[in-house]
């Protein structure tokens, strides 16, 4: 019998520009409230993922330190 498994739903892409544009606050608050993840693209590739901080403590008790990897 064969899993279903799980659809990966695909992160939001920033792009470092809209950070350097004043839209930091409005794009973390955003990530912050829907409990969300994103990429932050420089010239089209990714940079860094930011995450909410409530994802981040569901992964720390789930036994997942991302700061391990």
């Amino acid at each position: 019998m064969s899993e279903k498994k799980e659809s990966i739903t695909p992160m939001e892409h920033y792009n470092m520009s809209d950070f350097l544009r004043g839209q930091a606050s409005k794009i973390i608050t955003s990530i912050s409230e829907k409990d969300k993840t994103g990429f932050v693209l420089k010239h089209g590739k990714p940079l860094v993922v930011i995450i909410s901080n409530e994802r981040y403590e569901r992964l720390l008790k789930e036994g997942i330190d991302i700061n391990e990897y």
